[in-house]
C-alpha cells in the first residue's frame, strides 16, 4: 500500500522564494527539491535541514513523524546550515513572520483591553494607540463586535488623545529650553554682580532718606529679582512663585524706589505678578480635579461611552 503524501515546503538558504511540494518519503523529497529549485546534478546529493533551527533531516521514520508544511532548507554539496549570528535569508523569513504575527495579536490584544474598559485608552502609550488607529475598520469593528460608525468615532478620538499628547510633549521641550535660557541668563548675571567693585552678598536696602525722622521705605527683595524686575520684558513669566509672593508682598513706594520707577510702574508690575500667580494657582487647581476626576470616573460599556462622546 502506497504511502500518504505529506504536504512541504521547500526553500534554498537566501529564503526567497519557497515551494510547496508533496511527498511521501524523504528520498522522493530530496528529488523534487532538487528540481523545483534548480539545484545542478555536480552539486548534489543535497542535504535538508529544518527551516526553523537547522536539525538535519536524514531519517525517513523523523520525516514521517513531522507535521505538514514543515519548511526545508535545501542544502547543496559543500553547503552549510548559516549560524545564527550570520544574516541568513532563512532567519530573516522567519523574523518577518513572527513580526506579523506579534503584530496581529498587539492589536486584538489592545482592542479586547478596550472592550472590557474604555478608561484603558488613557493607559495606553503613544505607540499602542498608533497600533489601534492604523487597524481596518473592518477588522476592529469584527473585534470589537460594534458598527464601523462607531469604529470610526472611535479612531477619532484615539487620534485626538495621540495629537493632544504630541502637542504636550512639544509644550514640555519648549518650556525646559525656555527654564534652560533662564539659567544661562542668571549664571551669566551672577558672573557679571559678582565681578563689581562693591560685593552684592547682603540683600538690597533702599532709604528714602527723605527725613532723619520718618520711617525709611526699604526693600527685602534679592539682587537676583530685581535685575530680573529691571531687565526683562514680561518679568512676571521668569520669577517662581515665591518670587512673585514676595513682589506682591513688597512696599509699592519701595517697590519703585529700588528700581528706581515711579509708583505708578510699580504697581502696573505687581498687578501683572498677582494675575500670573493666580493663573498658576488656578492651573494646579484644574489639574487636581482632573486626576480626581479620572480616578473616580466610572467604566462605561463601549456603546455608552462613544454614545456621550458624541453628544459632547
Amino acid at each position: 500500500m502506497a504511502r500518504p503524501l505529506k504536504r512541504c515546503v521547500v526553500l534554498r538558504r537566501d529564503g526567497r522564494q519557497q515551494h510547496g511540494v508533496a511527498a511521501s518519503c524523504l528520498r522522493e523529497l530530496r528529488h523534487k527539491a532538487s528540481g523545483i529549485l534548480a539545484i545542478d546534478k555536480d552539486r548534489e546529493p543535497i542535504t535538508l535541514v529544518l527551516a526553523e533551527d537547522g536539525t538535519i533531516v536524514d531519517d525517513e521514520d523523523y520525516f514521517l513523524c513531522l507535521p505538514p508544511d514543515t519548511k526545508f532548507v535545501a542544502l547543496a554539496k559543500n553547503e552549510k546550515w548559516p549560524s545564527r549570528s550570520s544574516d541568513s535569508g532563512t532567519t530573516w523569513l522567519s523574523e518577518s513572520m513572527d513580526e506579523v504575527d506579534s503584530a496581529a495579536e498587539k492589536w486584538k490584544q489592545l482592542a479586547r483591553q478596550l472592550k472590557n474598559d474604555l478608561s484603558n485608552i488613557i493607559l495606553m502609550s503613544e505607540e499602542d494607540l498608533q497600533v489601534l488607529i492604523d487597524v481596518p475598520r473592518s477588522d476592529l469593528a469584527e473585534e470589537l463586535a460594534q458598527s464601523q460608525t462607531k469604529i470610526q468615532v472611535l479612531q477619532d478620538t484615539l487620534q485626538q488623545v495621540l495629537d493632544r499628547r504630541e502637542e504636550e510633549r512639544q509644550s514640555r521641550q519648549l518650556l525646559e529650553l525656555y527654564l534652560k535660557a533662564l539659567k544661562n541668563e542668571d549664571s551669566l548675571l551672577s558672573k557679571v554682580a559678582e565681578s563689581e567693585t562693591v560685593p552684592r552678598k547682603e540683600m538690597d536696602v533702599v532709604d528714602t532718606g527723605t527725613s532723619s525722622t520718618s520711617t525709611s521705605a526699604k526693600t527685602v527683595l534679592s539682587h537676583k529679582i530685581l535685575t530680573a524686575l529691571k531687565e526683562k520684558p514680561a518679568p512676571e513669566l521668569c520669577l517662581d512663585s515665591q518670587d512673585l509672593e514676595l513682589v506682591l508682598k513688597e512696599d509699592t513706594q519701595a517697590l519703585a524706589l529700588a528700581l528706581r520707577w515711579d509708583k505708578q510702574k510699580a504697581e502696573a508690575l505687581q498687578q501683572a505678578c498677582d494675575q500670573e500667580l493666580s493663573k498658576r494657582l488656578q492651573q494646579v487647581q484644574t489639574l487636581h480635579s482632573l486626576r480626581s476626576t479620572s480616578k473616580g470616573k466610572k467604566t462605561l460599556p463601549l456603546g455608552d461611552w462613544v454614545s456621550s462622546k458624541r453628544k459632547k
